[in-house]
């Protein structure tokens, strides 16, 4: 890619980066159209190609570009110290929901990236891509269980947790104007809900 993208004003680069990770994130990248990215960004086609060269090179930017940005939103919400298993859950949310403030549609085009199966794309990213699950799964790995009830299966109520999360800004991301604090705040009502069902 070309460097000087980062010249342009953040609210240009914002639009494009935008644009790209929605498309992306709705149809994957072999049915990914740059004549849809373009014309959802509001930018010439000949300025995309200007910066990223290609389909593949937009796409292998902006994995490293989401990744870069969400691992930054996570270490600025995540200290060493959070172990307990609801308290970092929910400093993990909070990681999100500032990520999707600026980016509403960067979860989706990650998930849609960990599932993605075309070698183009897959080559391009999979290297990164294992890097990421490895620091997600880490993440996890450092959750407290004892908090938990005898006899509770913590991977499933974590999983309970995502799918929960999930679900919530799938239905969120649908309305003109997502705004993250939103989704936040209603995802927590539900972490609450279910950590006073699993707690000792």
């Amino acid at each position: 890619m070309n460097e000087r993208f980062f010249e342009l004003k953040k609210e240009k680069q914002d639009r494009m980066i935008n644009a790209a990770l929605e498309v992306f994130s709705k149809h994957g990248y072999y049915h990914t159209s740059t004549d849809e990215i373009v014309k959802t960004a509001q930018i010439s086609k000949g300025l995309l190609f200007h910066y990223f060269g290609s389909k593949l090179g937009l796409y292998a930017f902006l994995y490293d570009y989401a990744t870069r940005f969400v691992t930054l939103e996570l270490t600025r919400s995540v200290t060493d110290n959070d172990n307990d298993f609801f308290d970092l859950y929910k400093n993990i949310l909070s990681a999100k929901a500032n990520s999707l403030a600026q980016y509403p549609y960067i979860y989706d085009y990650l998930k849609n990236a960990d599932e993605e199966t075309h070698i183009e794309a897959v080559g391009e990213i999979h290297e990164r891509r294992d890097k990421y699950r490895r620091i997600m799964e880490a993440l996890r790995a450092r959750a407290d269980v004892t908090v938990l009830k005898p006899g509770t299966d913590y991977n499933k109520v974590w999983d309970i947790l995502d799918f929960t999360v999930d679900g919530i800004l799938e239905r969120n991301i649908k309305r003109d104007t997502f705004r993250a604090d939103l989704f936040m705040e209603e995802a927590l009502e539900y972490i609450e809900m279910i950590q006073q069902a699993v707690i000792t």
